[in-house]
């Protein structure tokens, strides 16, 4: 599979186009993370409303009745509840991973086995979350691709 990239002025539609023979496994995954990077939520921080690509969200969070979400360096408050995002976000490689945390899958550079059947995440920033024993089936099964 060849693939070109064309830069356009900004007067110009930004697309992702793909020509393929048959609409195979991988054509469909390709087309899954190219969609999971688009979109955009607001989050409140210091009395300002900010616009955050989902893309550089590393997981959402509730505490205390209020939820968060994590960029790599920055913690905004969103109006949102993890339900909520579970069900915005599901086709954009998000997945609950305890009772009150939601993980972007793509920024997880490596999963370790933890104390009483929990496993840990790395993320890309350095960071270790906590995968809850109930939610651990659910992370083996989106990491197959299933």
């Amino acid at each position: 599979m060849d693939v070109e990239i064309e830069q356009v002025g900004r007067e110009k539609k930004e697309q992702v186009l793909i020509r393929c023979h048959a609409v195979t496994e991988e054509v469909r995954e390709i087309a899954a993370f190219v969609k999971s990077r688009q979109g955009r939520l607001t989050g409140m921080k210091d009395s300002r409303q900010y616009e955050i690509a989902v893309s550089d969200i590393y997981y959402f969070e509730s505490v205390d009745g209020k939820t968060f979400l994590y960029t790599k360096e920055q913690v905004y408050e969103t109006a949102y509840r993890i339900y909520e995002l579970e069900s915005m976000l599901r086709s954009k490689n998000f997945l609950r991973v305890s009772k009150s945390m939601l993980l972007n899958l793509m920024k997880i550079r490596s999963i370790q086995s933890a104390l009483n059947g929990r496993f840990a995440a790395v993320l890309l920033s350095g960071e270790e979350v906590i995968i809850s024993r109930n939610y651990v089936k659910g992370l083996k099964a989106a990491l197959r691709g299933e």
